[in-house]
């Protein structure tokens, strides 16, 4: 490191964290929502439903950290 951060440099660390978060989350919830549509809109059995829901819920995890890390280490990469 080169010293401490200026207020700007944590500002835009801050910014950039949060919008990481937020469009991790808005992606997981579109990923679980397309993955689960069969189990929510549809006519399935218990044990269908379920399978579906677990699919979704594995896909969007997945979403999100790949989301986060790549805004994390696109804005990494371009402060350097």
């Amino acid at each position: 490191m080169t010293g401490p951060r200026s207020q700007d440099e944590r500002d835009a660390l801050t910014v950039e964290i949060v919008f990481a978060l937020v469009t991790a989350g808005l992606l997981a919830a579109v990923l679980y929502v397309a993955v689960a549509s069969p189990a929510l809109f549809g006519d399935l059995g218990r044990a269908q439903e379920t399978v579906w829901q677990g699919a979704a819920v594995a896909v969007a995890a997945v979403g999100f950290a790949v989301r986060l890390v790549r805004a994390l280490w696109l804005f990494s990469r371009q402060r350097r």
